[in-house]
């Protein structure tokens, strides 16, 4: 594996790269949902190129920009040992020659996780449009999730015409059901347990479903009750369009989780 530090020197390794390129963006921190990622790339891709920043300008005033967890010996590692080609680790000053984000995203960024983070969208596409600039790579691969961020991201490559396939990967779980992420170390023992709610909230939606229920508002009031006593940010039944609607849709519905422990916010959901 190598490691590459600058534009210059990635540039000019893209330029002698040959077969599928398979590319996972991340902001280290790396877990078992970033490895499954990697291991997707590498195995329908001829090159795998992981790249490793924590983007300043996705941060809005008062987020953990400068707690986020960095872990670059532990993740180099993981790296070697999922058998990436070339591992990409900027600095700021790299990527970017001031803050100023010059990517708008579109209006449909400003509902859910943009009404609550807005611009936080402005600074994703943009450091991810500069990825994919720096990498082009054949296919890229990213978490359900972060669905509202992966949407975005598909409609970027669409609207820009960019020769780009976006794979979205599943969601992973540790053992407990807790949907993995890296700002999960921030949690006590006590908060850890108390977050278990949430992804028994998603399997009961998936389950009433299952059973042939419908109706949004009776399956969001027994994900409330599930979640009764945590702090919860919102629990909305959209589209892929990320409009609320009011009877789920056979492959064209999301339900979204988001629960606040004190300033760590948990994001789960389920895909319809």
């Amino acid at each position: 594996m190598q490691i590459v530090k600058t534009v210059e020197e990635l540039k000019n390794i893209r330029k002698n790269l040959n077969g599928k390129i398979g590319f996972v963006p991340t902001m280290g921190a790396l877990h078992d949902g970033h490895i499954s990622l990697i291991k997707n790339a590498r195995d329908n891709n001829d090159i795998v190129i992981v790249s490793i920043f924590v983007n300043p300008t996705q941060f809005l005033k008062g987020e953990d920009l400068d707690k986020y967890p960095r872990k670059e010996e532990a993740d180099i590692k993981i790296c070697q040992m999922c058998k990436v080609d070339y591992l990409f680790m900027p600095n700021i000053e790299t990527m970017y020659e001031d803050d100023e984000v010059l990517i708008k995203a579109p209006q449909n960024s400003y509902v859910l996780e943009g009404f609550t983070r807005p611009g936080h969208f402005d600074g994703v596409l943009q450091v991810v449009l500069k990825l994919f600039n720096l990498t082009q790579p054949t296919n890229a691969y990213f978490g359900k999730k972060d669905a509202q961020q992966l949407t975005l991201i598909q409609q970027m490559v669409k609207n820009l015409f960019l020769p780009i396939n976006i794979v979205p990967c599943d969601i992973v779980r540790e053992n407990s059901g807790l949907a993995l992420s890296s700002r999960n170390v921030y949690l006590t023992p006590k908060q850890k347990e108390e977050a278990l709610k949430i992804s028994k909230s998603i399997y009961m939606a998936g389950n009433l479903i299952a059973k042939g229920e419908r109706d949004s508002k009776i399956i969001k009031d027994k994900i409330y009750e599930v979640l009764n006593g945590l702090d919860v940010e919102y629990v909305k039944v959209v589209d892929r369009n990320f409009n609320e609607i009011e009877i789920i849709e056979q492959s064209n519905t999301i339900i979204l989780v988001v629960v606040r422990f004190g300033s760590i916010r948990l994001l789960d959901n389920i895909w319809m």
